[in-house]
């Protein structure tokens, strides 16, 4: 499409160029120049509207001057672009190939503007004639997307050849209505200059105003055009230099409904945008809101605006007239034109007039140095034609050197041919815009006289939410409970301690090895004390010491936990030990209490060794649990709660807790196991087993239900803390009750142990007589062994016995029968005789004689039971 209507254009202008070269211009006094307005569009920037009538205004101004273009009138020519930029390509097109040739071009519209200007670069145009009767092949390379091509185009035939070409001549541009950053590239556009300033002139004043406010955290809202697309690259590479975030980049269309849904979503407080003034009251018609409404969500916001009507309103210009006096002279016309002024309904482009007031004289004044120097050279502006770059060249830097006060200020230009411009800063206060004060673009300052801004709230606006971190810590009467309860567990672990120790000598306390208990109240002092370990958070200690308190924790929980459980675990192993052994395998052999403890020592070395290794290579740490954002209890403005909650974790904590979990969960399920298969059993040795046993099925049911729940709950600080410390106290004061209650009642109830009663004939024995009874004991024990061997001789002495009596009848003496009295004829040996209850005597029968006693060799005598 782009290249039809290229070629429509173009030969279309060929004809109207050929068809115009016949007339004559007779106007030797008059200069003209172009322009271009946009003013009965439906879309767009229709500031034509009061630019027109301004720059109108201007033109007779200056042709009442006598010292500016003397002896010469300018006069402009000019249509409507409705801010179409094909439709400102025929407008234009038609202006430059329409006599009288115009020196210079005025236009307005950003878009409008990038057209025109556009023809300053323009690569490898060939255009060719093939036939007369006006048919041409157009091919067209340009350097980038062409929307519209206008150029001055002159006729040339090459000889001895049947083609005609056309050859290009470029002029230079003045727009007093375009703010486009990408017009001020002099690579693209490198004639054009412009009354109207940059869009890029606001953003060195929003830099500063957002360091001056303290926001560091913006959003930027966009509309999808070129205009916008520059203005905020140019914004982003500015706040990024000023370390200034851009949390959001939101670009539409037409329908900015989704981009502001974003904005919510990303907290945005600090929004740019674009708007003309009083955007806020014209869309009531395409909102739901009332107007006090949108009144009310406006109020405070501020606007940066390119300095459009001088500072100083009563301040005389090169016109001779103020920017008062413009006014009313602006307004006169416009009711002239149709436009109810009078009514506060101004038309489109009221604030930009001054500009284009202004881009007139800057082009009579650009004019008026060129003829000086042009005289110099023999030349007059009546001289120029599209094709003359020497006059161009002239009227270019002209225009690139003025400089006065024109109605809209300090009018001057830039390298780029921007407009150099101060920006004032305005804000919506009960309703009305109120300038705060102006900024200096080329000094980048504020001016002294600088008002304070005034704000809703009285405080100025936060970039951002403001998060506000609230560390979750323990309820204080939870806390000083479990340490009460705590110490009173401390205190009487101290009192049980100092019992065992003064009562080591009664029998009750000596046959539950009194070492082992003490070890295990130990082991519970040192449970009880963690306790209160757990329960110092970020409201009572620093950062910097919770991270001690956090190792504090786990020397103290695990190895309060191995000298309190190893100590009950080494007695029922030990009971374990003496009950599985068979009868015939059973020695007394005193217990050794040495053995016990070395079993709870190889458990804390052990304990000492993971904790070692654990705190060398990955201590614990303070870690920070952060929750979803809260609302205050108060309706504080742009606040939101960040709870947070201290946790003690180490780089690899899965890994170590899994080590102790591990090892512990070992030690705790073969206790468990010892402590039921001794379930029934009593031991002398060991008189407090059975209770011992109860102690461990209560801490072994008590650390798996504690474990895996406090895991769940860690986030929970209030409910883990109390599980944990009514788990430990649980424990402590059950083993403590188990293990010391019946003591205490039997030496209550028992103030002399039977050891010590007058009854025991054992009453007073020192260490040398218990371990002399201790060997009577032993020696006892091998007597039975021996009489068991007799009886079982004995045994086999009756049965021989009685297969001789049947074999060869009862032997008689002195006419008494005797079962008792045996004859080993073969060997003629003397045997014992009866003894009876009376009295004891020996009796033999050999020779006649008889004796008392008579000797016999252990094998020739077998005793019989009475005797025995």
């Amino acid at each position: 499409m782009i290249y039809i209507f290229l070629a429509f254009t173009l030969c279309t202008g060929i004809q109207k160029t050929l068809a115009g070269s016949s007339k004559r211009v007779t106007e030797t006094n008059i200069l003209d120049i172009g322009g271009i307005f946009p003013i009965k569009g439906k879309g767009g920037w229709q500031g034509g509207q009061a630019c027109q009538p301004a720059a109108e205004m201007a033109l007779k101004d200056v042709n009442k001057r006598t010292d500016i273009l003397p002896g010469y009138t300018l006069r402009m020519h000019s249509n409507d672009s409705q801010c179409e930029p094909g439709l400102a390509a025929l407008v234009m097109y038609d202006l430059i190939y329409n006599n009288p040739k115009k020196l210079m071009l005025l236009a307005g519209c950003s878009t409008v503007c990038t057209t025109v200007a556009e023809t300053a670069k323009v690569w490898n145009l060939n255009v060719c004639i093939c036939s007369e009767e006006g048919y041409i092949d157009v091919m067209v390379s340009v350097g980038s997307a062409v929307v519209a091509l206008v150029i001055v185009l002159q006729k040339r035939t090459e000889p001895n050849s049947g083609i005609v070409f056309i050859e290009y001549q470029l002029f230079v541009e003045l727009c007093y209505g375009a703010s486009s950053p990408a017009l001020s590239d002099r690579q693209r556009f490198p004639y054009l200059f412009r009354t109207h300033p940059s869009a890029t002139v606001h953003n060195p004043t929003r830099v500063e105003l957002l360091l001056k406010y303290g926001w560091s955290r913006i959003a930027i809202l966009q509309q999808a055009e070129e205009v916008f697309i520059s203005t905020v690259e140019d914004l982003e590479s500015r706040c990024k230099a000023r370390n200034i975030e851009i949390i959001t980049r939101q670009s539409f269309l037409s329908d900015p409904a989704d981009a502001v849904k974003n904005l919510k979503r990303h907290d945005a407080r600090i929004v740019f945008g674009w708007y003309e003034d009083d955007w806020f009251t014209n869309m009531v018609n395409d909102t739901t809101c009332t107007l006090e409404q949108l009144k009310i969500a406006a109020e405070g916001h501020i606007t940066t605006e390119a300095v459009m009507w001088n500072e100083d309103r009563d301040q005389k210009t090169i016109s001779g007239m103020s920017a008062n006096e413009f006014e009313h002279r602006l307004k006169d016309a416009l009711e002239e034109a149709g436009y109810p002024v009078k009514e506060n309904r101004r038309p489109e482009g009221y604030q930009e007039a001054p500009l284009a007031y202004d881009a007139i004289w800057a082009v009579a004044l650009a004019l008026n140095k060129s003829m000086a120097i042009l005289e110099n050279k023999n030349l007059s502006l009546k001289h120029f034609t599209y094709k003359h770059k020497e006059i161009r060249s002239e009227i270019y830097r002209a225009m690139n050197s003025t400089e006065f006060l024109g109605i809209s200020g300090k009018v001057a230009f830039s390298s780029q041919g921007d407009r150099i411009a101060k920006t004032q800063v305005e804000q919506l206060i009960n309703g009305s815009y109120v300038i705060l004060g102006y900024h200096n673009t080329e000094n980048n300052t504020f001016d002294k006289d600088w008002k304070n801004a005034h704000w809703i709230h009285g405080k100025i606006p936060q970039d951002r939410t403001t998060i506000q971190s609230e560390l979750r810590t323990l309820n204080v009467p939870l806390f000083i409970g479990m340490w009460v309860i705590s110490l009173i567990g401390i205190i009487i672990a101290i009192g049980l301690i100092l019992f065992n120790v003064c009562n080591q000598h009664r029998r009750v306390i000596q046959f539950s090895h009194p070492v082992c208990n003490t070890i295990m109240l130990i082991g519970v002092i040192i449970c009880l004390a963690s306790v209160i370990l757990l329960g110092l958070d970020g409201q009572l200690i620093s950062p910097e010491m919770y991270a001690y308190i956090c190792q504090g924790r786990a020397w103290l929980l695990s190895i309060g936990f191995t000298l309190g459980y190893g100590a009950m675990f080494s007695k029922v192993w030990r009971v374990h030990k003496l009950t599985t052994k068979t009868k015939n395998t059973v020695k007394y052999k005193k217990m050794q209490p040495w053995k016990l403890y070395s079993m709870v020592a190889a458990l804390l070395i052990i304990d000492l060794i993971l904790l070692s290794v654990w705190q060398i290579y990955d201590p614990l740490q303070r870690s920070i649990q952060i929750f979803p954002l809260e609302l205050p209890a108060t309706t504080e403005y742009d606040i939101k709660i960040r709870p947070e909650l201290e946790h003690c974790e180490s780089n690899n904590h899965s890994v170590w807790l899994g080590i102790i979990l591990g090892y512990k969960g070992v030690v705790l399920a073969f206790g468990l196991f010892l402590a039921y298969e001794t379930r029934s059993i009593k031991v002398k040795q060991i008189n407090d087993s059975r209770y011992v046993g109860m102690s461990i099925y209560n801490v072994v049911v008590l650390c798996v239900i504690t474990t895996p729940v406090t895991m769940i709950i860690a986030s929970q600080q209030d409910a883990s803390f109390a599980f944990i410390a009514l788990s430990i106290i649980f424990c402590c004061f059950l083993s403590m009750a188990l293990i010391f209650v019946p003591k205490v009642i039997e030496v209550i109830q028992h103030p002399l142990d039977k050891a010590e009663s007058k009854y025991n004939p054992d009453y007073g024995l020192s260490k040398e007589e218990e371990d002399k009874y201790h060997k009577l004991l032993a020696e006892n024990e091998e007597l039975s062994k021996l009489i068991k061997l007799k009886e079982d001789k004995i045994l086999l002495l009756r049965l021989k016995l009685k297969e001789k009596e049947a074999s060869s009848g009862p032997i008689k003496v002195d006419n008494q029968t005797t079962n008792t009295l045996t004859v080993n004829k073969v060997d003629n040996l003397i045997v014992a005789d009866f003894i009876t209850g009376e009295g004891t005597s020996d009796s033999a029968y050999g020779g006649g004689t008889q004796t008392r006693s008579s000797r016999a060799s252990i094998s020739d005598i077998e005793f019989s039971e009475p005797y025995l």
